[in-house]
């Protein structure tokens, strides 16, 4: 059985926990870059870019969740990458289809993080 064949997949409105990221059920991983995730993301996910995953920045992961992956949305295989590396790495994984387009179109709601730049002005 290949890892892409272990990944379940789930629509945004197929459950509603998906819609309360990070419950006692499910851990929502944002699989894009550390700019895209600024700029909007599903409210409470984790920011975890697909480059980036492997075992050691997975270590503190629970392993009893289940691990939702999302990207940008139907163009963009981020979220596909992202699931196939936690699958491998042992985690229980489902892909949101239709990613971040998906969930805007059903209705959720974004949020997005405001990054404090500090400017060391010498004179």
């Amino acid at each position: 059985m290949s890892t892409y064949s272990k990944i379940a997949e789930t629509q945004p409105h197929s459950s509603r926990v998906i819609a309360i990221p990070n419950s006692a059920e499910i851990i929502v991983i944002d699989a894009r870059t550390q700019e895209a995730y600024s700029r909007e993301h599903v409210p409470g996910a984790t920011n975890l870019p697909w480059r980036k995953i492997d075992s050691s920045s997975t270590a503190a992961m629970p392993r009893d969740k289940v691990l939702v992956t999302y990207c940008d949305g139907i163009h963009c295989n981020a979220s596909t990458k992202a699931a196939m590396r936690l699958t491998a790495l042992g985690f229980r994984v489902k892909e949101m289809l239709d990613g971040l387009q998906g969930w805007k179109r059903e209705g959720y709601p974004v949020e997005e993080t405001v990054v404090q730049l500090s400017t060391n002005i010498t004179r």
